[in-house]
């Protein structure tokens, strides 16, 4: 990565002129990875994040990322991080993020509970930002016929309950349950600054002088 694959979806990007986040499985020699890629509206890819703890029987499949892919890009749009689905239950990785100034936050997700939507409520109000957390709506007929499932093919396998909050964890638009859907909202960058003047979880309400927090952003390779 890059390759063939992130072309056709940046050409796709770059077609419509937005900035877009979208979960791939990455393969990098014999090992998968959950990464999310961050593409620019010229359909150039920005960068990507890999999953750094799979989560339950994820193990069995995917590798671990390591600190050196958790990027928050700089945009004409807004600052752009994304973490992945229960990566968003890790305060230190949180902390991390906002540290980095993250503004649009992208949560990716396949947990369609109340308690997800709670969460974001949650992590907006806690760094100031913008979240936007896409969920999967699914049926049984959406998958092969083959799929380990016994259901009908009208049967919802996952609600969805996609999400958008604003920084005092007001929801703007969702949580979308009934369907397939786009959700849509308006987004002032200057209710960041407004909800930073009483709270700011890296700023001054951080206490350095009690807590820190270390990152090590380098790559884990192998063999050096």
């Amino acid at each position: 990565m890059p390759g063939p694959a992130t072309e056709r979806i940046g050409a796709a990007a770059a077609r419509h002129g937005i900035h877009l986040v979208i979960g791939v499985i990455e393969r990098d020699r014999g090992t998968l990875y959950c990464t999310a890629l961050t593409f620019g509206p010229d359909g150039g890819l920005l960068g990507k994040h890999r999953k750094l703890m799979p989560t339950g029987s994820e193990r069995l499949v995917w590798g671990f990322g390591d600190g050196s892919t958790m990027p928050v890009h700089d945009t004409p749009i807004g600052r752009i991080g994304t973490v992945i689905c229960w990566e968003n239950y890790m305060p230190a990785m949180r902390m991390h993020m906002y540290s980095q100034g993250v503004q649009l936050y992208c949560a990716p997700t396949a947990d369609p509970r109340d308690t997800w939507v709670a969460s974001m409520q949650h992590i907006a109000c806690e760094g100031r930002c913008f979240v936007l957390s896409a969920n999967q709506f699914t049926r049984r007929s959406d998958y092969p016929a083959d799929y380990p499932v016994d259901a009908e093919p009208d049967a919802v396998l996952s609600r969805g309950a996609s999400v958008i909050v604003d920084p005092l964890g007001t929801v703007l638009a969702g949580p979308a349950t009934g369907g397939p859907a786009i959700l849509r909202a308006e987004l002032d960058l200057g209710r960041i600054a407004e909800g930073k003047f009483d709270f700011d979880a890296v700023g001054h309400y951080s206490r350095p002088d009690v807590f820190e927090l270390r990152v090590d952003q380098s790559p884990k390779r192998p063999v050096v």
